[in-house]
């Protein structure tokens, strides 16, 4: 799977983003070791605690599926710069390797490719 693909799934399943409140749209996508993708959007909720982004979703979807080696994790949105991962996206991600690849990408055609122990070096495990 090309890693430009895998970005185009996360730019797809962003629409299916359910953000009332924040109007801020992201979707992700998960590939795994077998090449089998998993994509995701953000969830908010009005009890702002229980919002989930998109790549925590995608990440849940695989697992959930029985998933969990996990290669590469890509996250679009409207952004000016490339959309990262947030701190707790980071640390989810991370629980399943230190080696995956993220793609962070924009609706422009931006993007950035880095390795999840270069986004949180001192990531709890």
């Amino acid at each position: 799977m090309d890693l430009d693909q895998l970005l185009e799934r996360a730019v797809e399943a962003r629409k299916n983003s359910y953000s009332p409140y924040s109007k801020f749209p992201v979707g992700a996508a998960v590939l795994t070791r077998g090449g089998k993708i998993y994509t995701g959007c953000n969830v908010e909720n009005a009890a702002y605690g229980l919002t989930i982004c998109a790549e925590t979703s995608a990440v849940i979807k695989a697992v959930s599926e029985g998933s969990q080696d996990i290669v590469a994790v890509a996250v679009v949105a409207d952004t000016e710069d490339v959309c990262r991962p947030c701190g707790s996206c980071r640390q989810v991600i991370l629980e399943f390797g230190d080696e995956i690849v993220i793609i962070m990408g924009n609706l422009k055609g931006d993007k950035e490719t880095k390795n999840i122990k270069e986004l949180i070096p001192l990531g709890f495990s």
